[in-house]
């Protein structure tokens, strides 16, 4: 098992930026991809980007490429959201997700191939 801890929501007028953290614990060895999620009231959870866990590769959605980077510390166990020039729109709950599976490719963008989730972490931008 892998458990995630998510930090770093806020509230931030549009423009600001923010960065997020995920730091897993537990079977972390297990890790071969990190994914941020996010939920805005009323809507399904939807992909903003994912991570490979050993060759760092990195995939977004559209509507966050050029504002968002997602990273990875490998010896804290820990993956990154910046999010620059943020909208309005921005405006969910965030979370953060494992995939423990090995198969590849190991960058997916549904939310049901992934193992792990955190608790989420709210992010609230003003207009």
């Amino acid at each position: 098992q892998v458990q995630l801890l998510e930090s770093g929501g806020g509230l931030v007028q549009a423009g600001g930026s923010l960065r997020l953290s995920c730091a897993a614990s537990g079977r972390t060895f297990s890790i071969y991809a990190m994914g941020w999620f996010r939920q805005a009231p009323g809507k399904e959870r939807q992909f903003a980007a994912a991570i490979s866990w050993s060759g760092g590769r990195t995939f977004y959605t559209d509507s966050v490429k050029g504002r968002f980077t997602i990273s990875r510390d490998n010896a804290k166990n820990t993956v990154y959201l910046q999010m620059d020039s943020l909208k309005p729109e921005d405006t969910a709950v965030y979370y953060c997700a494992a995939r423990t599976s090995p198969t590849l490719p190991a960058i997916r963008v549904h939310a049901h191939e992934f193992d792990s989730w955190g608790q989420g972490t709210q992010v609230s931008v003003s207009s």
